[in-house]
Parts: C-alpha cells; sequence; structure tokens
C-alpha cells in the first residue's frame, strides 16, 4: 500500500463522505438487528453441528427449521425450542431430531423460565463448537502463511475456475497456481443464490459454475493446501456468501478455512431481486461470521458498471464502496479485510478512457489506503476480438500495478466469447506477468500533476458521491412521504434503493424473493452464535 496518497482530496469532503455513508448506513443496520430470517437460524443450526440432507437432497437444517417455524415460530429464535425438544429426549441428537421433525413426529414448545435457561445454555454450548473450529481454522490459514509464505508482490493475481465439476475444478486450480496464481475463486453454479437451501455433498452438475457446498469447500481447500506445499505459498480460496442462503455459506466457509468470500451488501437486491430487508439482515450476520474467521470480503461495485455507464455513474461505485464500508466495519470486520470492488469498464473508444480510469482507481485507492481493493477486468466492451482484448487487459493490469490495488482479477482476451480454456488462462497469467514484472515499481515515479485531468476527475467523482449521499439521506424519504409511498417509512438508503439510484434498478423494500423468509424478533430472542461473535467468546 502507499505510504502517501497519489492524489490529493479534500479531508473535510472525505470526512463528510464517510459521515453521510454512517448516517444513511445506520437505520438500516437498526431495522436489521430487529429482524432474524430464516437462513440466519440455519446458520446457527449448522455451526451447532447439523449436516446432512433427506434422500431428495433437502437439509435436514431445512427441515427442522420449517418445523420449529410451523409449530412456535422464529421470533424467539431456532435454538431455545430445538435444545429444549433435546433436553426433553425427544431425539438423542440434533440430526435424528431433525428427521424425525420431517415425518412431523416431534412437538416444539417455547418454554419459560429455568427450562429456557437450560436448553439457551445448551444451545450455546453446542454453537460454541462451530465458532472454536472457525477460531481454529483461522489459526491454521495464519500458521500455513508463516509456512509457506505470501506472494512476493501485489496486486494477489485471482483467477477464476468454473466447470460444474468440483473434480474438474480441482486440477485446473492447481495449474493456475502453478502458472502463477495466488487466489482461486470458484465460481458458482447460476442460480444458486436463488435457492433457499444449500446442497449437500460434493457436486458434479453444476451451470456455468459449481455448487457451493461443505463437502465442495473442503475438498478445494484440501488440494490448495497441496499446492502452497508445492510453490511455496499459500494459495487463497474464494467462492460466494450471497443469495437467499447468504448465512449459512458465511458459516460453511469458516468451517472450512476458506480465505476470502464474495459478499456485497447490495449485490443480492440488485441484480438477484433478493428482499432488501432480508439481505441486509443475512449480510450482516455473514459479515460477523467473516470477521470472526479472518475472511477477505470482495464485494461487487463492478457489476454497476456493467448495466450503467462506467462514466455517468461512477460516483454511485464511490457511493456503494463507502456504504460496504460502513457495514462491514459495523459487523466487527478490519480494513484489511475489504476487497472493496471497482473495474475498469469505460468504453475505451472514449478519448483518454486510460486516464479516466486511472483517476477512478486512484480515488478508490487514496479513500481506502488500508483495503486490499478489488479490481475487475474489462468485460462490458470485449468485443470478441481476442487480439484487441489481449491489449485491453493489459492496460488493465497496467493500471492495477499502477494506481497500487491489491486483488487483480486476470481478465481473459475470450471473454464474451467462450469460457476460457486452460490454454486461454495461461496467456491471461502471462500478460499479467509480463506487465507486473516490466512495470511493477512504475507506480514510485507516478506523480499525476494536482490540476491535471486524473486529479480534477477523481475530486469531481468524489464531489458526486457527497451529492448523492446527502440526497439519500436528506431528501430519499421526505420525497417519498410527499408521494405517499409504502417504502416511505422505511430507512432512506432503502427508498434510494427503491427508486434505482444503484445499477439502474428498482427494488422496493416491501417486496422481492426470500421476503417470507424474514421474521420480526419478539423481546426474548436468543441467538447463540450471535451473542458468542458480538462479545468474542469462545463459549
Amino acid at each position: 500500500m502507499p505510504s502517501s496518497p497519489l492524489i490529493h482530496l479534500d479531508a473535510g469532503q472525505v470526512r463528510a463522505a464517510r459521515r453521510l455513508a454512517r448516517q444513511a448506513g445506520e437505520p438500516v443496520v437498526r431495522l436489521a438487528t430487529t429482524q432474524t430470517t430464516v437462513s440466519v437460524e440455519r446458520a446457527t443450526l449448522r455451526l451447532a453441528g447439523l449436516r446432512g440432507a433427506d434422500h431428495e437432497g433437502q437439509p435436514w437444517v431445512n427441515h427442522l427449521v420449517d418445523a420449529v417455524r410451523a409449530q412456535v415460530g422464529l421470533q424467539d429464535g431456532v435454538t431455545t425450542p430445538v435444545f429444549d425438544a433435546l433436553r426433553r429426549r425427544a431425539a438423542p441428537d440434533l440430526i435424528t431430531l431433525a428427521q424425525a421433525s420431517a415425518s412431523d413426529s416431534v412437538t416444539f414448545t417455547m418454554p419459560e423460565g429455568k427450562a429456557a435457561q437450560a436448553a439457551q445454555r445448551a444451545a450455546r454450548a453446542a454453537v460454541a463448537v462451530g465458532i472454536r473450529t472457525i477460531d481454529r481454522q483461522r489459526a491454521t490459514r495464519e500458521r500455513l502463511i508463516r509456512r509457506h509464505g505470501d506472494p512476493a508482490q501485489t496486486p494477489w493475481i485471482y483467477l477464476i475456475v468454473a466447470t460444474g465439476d468440483i473434480d474438474e475444478d480441482i486440477p485446473q486450480a492447481q495449474a493456475a497456481a502453478r502458472a502463477g496464481a495466488d487466489v482461486i475463486a470458484v465460481i458458482r453454479s447460476t442460480g444458486q443464490s436463488l435457492l433457499d437451501y444449500v446442497p449437500e455433498g460434493a457436486t458434479h452438475e453444476g451451470f456455468a459454475g459449481t455448487y457451493a457446498t461443505q463437502e465442495n469447500f473442503r475438498l478445494m481447500r484440501a488440494a490448495l493446501d497441496e499446492t502452497s506445499r508445492e510453490v511455496g505459498r499459500y494459495i487463497r480460496l474464494t467462492n460466494y456468501a450471497s443469495g437467499l442462503c447468504m448465512p449459512e455459506i458465511a458459516a460453511l466457509a469458516g468451517l472450512e478455512r476458506l480465505d476470502m468470500m464474495l459478499n456485497d451488501s447490495m449485490y443480492g437486491i440488485l441484480f438477484r431481486d433478493i428482499n432488501p430487508i432480508r439481505t441486509f439482515v443475512d449480510q450482516r450476520f455473514s459479515r460477523q461470521i467473516h470477521a470472526r474467521a479472518g475472511i477477505i470480503i470482495n464485494t461487487g461495485e463492478d457489476n454497476y458498471l456493467t448495466t450503467a455507464d462506467a462514466v455517468e455513474a461512477a460516483h454511485t461505485v464511490t457511493v456503494s464502496q463507502l456504504l460496504n464500508e460502513y457495514f462491514a466495519k459495523e459487523a466487527g470486520l478490519a480494513d484489511w479485510q475489504l476487497g472493496l470492488g471497482h473495474a475498469f469498464e469505460i468504453n475505451p473508444a472514449i478519448p483518454d478512457s486510460f486516464r479516466l480510469e486511472l483517476a477512478h482507481a486512484l480515488l478508490a485507492r487514496t479513500l481506502f489506503p488500508d483495503a486490499p481493493l478489488k479490481w475487475m477486468p474489462p468485460t462490458k466492451h470485449m468485443t470478441g476480438d481476442v487480439f484487441r482484448g489481449y491489449l485491453l487487459d493489459g492496460f488493465f493490469n497496467l493500471a492495477g500495478t499502477l494506481t497500487g490495488q491489491g486483488i487483480l482479477l486476470v481478465g481473459m482476451m475470450t471473454e464474451a466469447v467462450v469460457t476460457p480454456f486452460l490454454s486461454d488462462r495461461d496467456l491471461a497469467l502471462q500478460n499479467v506477468r509480463y506487465v507486473l514484472d516490466a512495470a511493477g515499481g512504475l507506480r514510485e515515479d507516478f506523480h499525476p500533476p494536482r490540476n491535471g485531468v486524473i486529479q480534477t476527475r477523481a475530486r469531481a467523482v468524489l464531489a458526486e458521491a457527497v451529492e448523492l449521499l446527502e440526497r439519500i439521506t436528506t431528501d430519499q424519504g421526505r420525497a417519498g412521504a410527499e408521494r405517499g409511498r409504502a417504502d416511505a417509512a422505511y430507512p432512506p438508503l432503502l427508498a434510494a434503493i427503491a427508486d434505482g439510484t444503484f445499477g439502474l434498478m428498482k427494488r422496493p423494500p416491501d417486496r422481492g424473493k426470500g421476503l417470507d423468509g424474514v421474521v420480526l424478533k419478539a423481546d426474548g430472542y436468543d441467538n447463540p452464535a450471535t451473542t458468542l461473535l458480538e462479545t468474542g467468546a469462545t463459549r
């Protein structure tokens, strides 16, 4: 990371941007803390050790949460009635209880007094086992990094594998690591974010990606540990904690020692039409898991630029980064865990497009000096001309090293043509390696003039971001109320999302997938996972 900023921003404006982001985010956090979701409750039972699925692939954790919800509701949390049933000897263990619940052969009640206290103590003890497993996995990562070492230079080289079959993903991931990749991202099967359950076991039939499952996580992590020993550096593993099962996948990632997770505060809302409240409740819990596990999150601001113009909408990327930073830190994440996203997506036909890309990248680097920013390659303007695409990726790689990005996703010259072959990935890695070797130290000599195009553009984007945050925090709720809109009763940020402020997608807070899985907490709500995560306790 740079010891001093490469561009000069108005310090008062930077403080105003963060103050406004906090002002926009705080009401959303307050709303999120009053709700739970079916996925939060399922994640808690997974931390308590519940695994497996029935013969049709439906997880036992889904059966158990659904049964408790149908009989007594989830407003008090799932663990109190579940562990009360175990104390009453309705079943000898969680999996047997879940199996009995699937056949409607167990009755759940909400205990009171000493019975409730005893059930909650038992629940906390069980969930604490999962939390301690996450702690051990974090310690193992730190030990392996000390043993094998980190990459010799930044940005870390981030490469995607996505065959749909975990058995094919593994050799491709290992080959990529041998060729120079530092981070392997296993792309998730198309549509998994909309499944309200996590598939079980190793999978071999994904679509444009491989299903995120605990077993797939375990298999890939073990394979990359072997390759880390071979290549002499720790290879990091990435997957996706997003969608309707965001909390559960975060928990599984912590249990199986993944190192990075895609985890954006608004991506599921905007691009998967998942209910905003469901998303914010789930992302807060998932980020608490990531904080405890030492996982770096990757946010998804690059997606805004696939639907909106990268110049006109540049300030919305900055606003989203500031909001993601606020939500992440509120959940306990540190600066080094904030892989805030942005992308090289300006139309290359625009005059000075490369200078504008540098301005946007330097703005992010200066605003978030201690965050490992995730720099995304061109996709929107890849035409199928592989020679032009290879050159454009070279410019992207140069911008990444010149501006001190932390995580560089390798661009493919066959983007928009075919799913890349291993040979395509090898050529792409050669492109990155050449640029980093030839120009890795160039940033020491790069000092854009204070009043030149780059610095002027960066300051203009920041000013637009502050203006947008001011509109969100002051005008949005009032405008909704004046129009008699239903979302006027919600925090102003949710009203802004409903208006299509980000990525041109309009997502009302009272609609969207997964809304039926949101539950208002009762005064007696208890969740031992949340308690352990927020207090830092281990028992």
